[in-house]
């Protein structure tokens, strides 16, 4: 234990968060030795039974489990079987062995351990192994509470999202699911405009009644006013029998009318007539037929705007936009893409019959910097191509589309590089140096060991992103920046 003193003496590093290490080992010196190196901010509690070590895990009171494997402790290999144990739960392990015990913590380490160390050990890899073994611990634990999250039962009906723009979208859908108000979407192509829709119809009273969805603007304009109102037999050339309308189709449940700017102006004004009178006829018949399905529209265009240019009815647009509701495009709210990214790597990969369970945290930064144009749609796209072309059970930087890999690294955070190429990788490796200092709350150290450059070069990129001068662009010496391990 001598040794492991002089190793200790002077070696000192600022960590911001406090690690609790549960030590199981029958050694209460090399408690206090590794407690008075570690420093404040690794809490030391020793442990002699491996029931206490489950009970402090299943507690929550342990963050990393530190297995002390002592070639001269008579009882050692009584315990080996206690280590496979603790291991093979998946706990956070972390091995310091002496050099007759190295074969055994290899193993462990092959049975699931984060790592090994040899006893005595450098206590600055000790420090870095027992935050490396907690963050991906952290990490590992956010993943299942992302899977469980999604197990549930959404907070409306199958639409994903936690930001405060969906939570405004949750309790407007939860307050005209039970009215039968007209209900007018907006939003973007890919927002998920339908889901909006099948949401207000599942969480209503018109739950158990059909949902027809109807695109405007896949229809001809010769065939429209025949496929909403329906016909009889020989209303116009070519009809060989009658046929319900999608109003009627609808029955006592939801018609969604999709794309509702796409009308030409004499169906505009036959549907208006519809909504006032709350009944129609097919082509071809006098019959009235009472209106009892919900409808809900929805478009992507402004029609403000179209009411201006004389291209939609300015009554008709009061009689739909009773209640509004304004899907947000993605790049909106970026904190809802890793779950919705989760939700379609999870079914894709089952769907595909994959084993990719994983998004690498420098793959899911690319993807929330990215200004998906095409919105959720684009991003289901995405994630099913990540899972086709993924070598592992990790989808990582190189499995993503190539436009995403080239914007996210020109458009990264928020600077504005120049023209030359030189200046804008410079830039990005600077951005990066900046966003991993923040993220390991100020510990360079850890932040220059996850972008896998030297310490140096780190502060290096720091000082050129305190001192940068847009018009004259400084000189650092080149090091390799491992943009995947960032």
């Amino acid at each position: 234990m001598t040794e492991l003193s002089a190793e200790v003496a002077g070696a000192r590093e600022e960590y911001v968060v406090m690690v609790r290490i549960t030590l199981y080992s029958e050694d209460r010196k090399l408690q206090q030795i590794l407690s008075s190196a570690l420093g404040r901010d690794f809490q030391i509690t020793i442990e002699r039974t491996e029931d206490r070590i489950h009970m402090m895990l299943a507690a929550g009171e342990c963050d990393v489990v530190l297995l002390d494997l002592d070639s001269n402790d008579k009882l050692q290999g009584q315990r080996i079987a206690s280590f496979r144990r603790i291991v093979e739960s998946q706990a956070p392990v972390v091995v310091m062995a002496d050099d007759g015990m190295r074969a055994t913590a290899a193993e462990l380490v092959r049975l699931g351990a984060f790592n090994y160390c040899r006893k005595p050990p450098s206590v600055r890899d000790l420090k870095m192994m027992l935050c490396h073994a907690h963050e991906r611990s952290s990490l590992k634990q956010e993943l299942r509470t992302v899977r469980e999250q999604l197990e549930e039962v959404n907070s409306c009906d199958q639409m994903i999202g936690a930001s405060p723009q969906m939570r405004q979208v949750y309790d407007l859908i939860h307050r005209v699911a039970n009215l039968n108000a007209s209900v007018l979407v907006t939003g973007e192509s890919g927002t998920g405009k339908e889901l909006v829709a099948r949401a207000i119809h599942n969480l209503g009273a018109h739950s158990n009644h059909p949902f027809v969805a109807v695109c405007c603007g896949a229809i001809p304009e010769t065939l429209i006013e025949a496929e909403l109102f329906g016909h009889e037999k020989g209303a116009f050339t070519g009809t060989v029998g009658s046929r319900e309308g999608y109003l009627e189709q609808a029955g006592e449940g939801t018609l969604m009318l999709d794309e509702i700017g796409e009308l030409s102006p004499a169906t505009q004004v036959k549907l208006l007539r519809v909504l006032q009178q709350r009944e129609f006829s097919r082509l071809g018949s006098n019959k009235l037929i009472p209106l009892r399905a919900r409808l809900v529209f929805a478009t992507h265009a402004d029609l403000a705007e179209l009411v201006a240019q004389g291209k939609f009815r300015l009554d008709l647009f009061y009689r739909i936009n009773v209640v509004k509701v304004n899907v947000p495009p993605l790049q909106e709210r970026v904190e809802d893409i890793p779950r919705i990214a989760m939700h379609f790597l999870r079914q894709y990969s089952e769907q595909y019959q994959k084993m990719v369970d994983e998004i690498h945290p420098s793959a899911m930064a690319l993807l929330q910097a990215y200004s998906w144009p095409g919105n959720v749609r684009e991003l289901e796209n995405v994630i099913q191509r990540a899972i086709i072309v993924a070598a592992g059970e990790t989808v990582r930087v190189e499995d993503l589309p190539l436009n995403i890999q080239s914007e996210s690294v020109i458009n990264f955070g928020d600077f504005h590089p120049s023209n030359s190429f030189e200046r804008q990788l410079r830039d990005y490796k600077v951005k990066l140096a900046e966003t991993a200092v923040r993220e390991h709350h100020g510990n360079k150290t850890l932040a220059a060991k996850s972008l896998n450059i030297s310490r140096a070069y780190l502060h290096r990129l720091i000082r050129l992103g305190e001192h940068d001068s847009p018009d004259e662009p400084e000189n650092i010496e080149h090091e390799n920046l491992d943009l995947e391990s960032a």
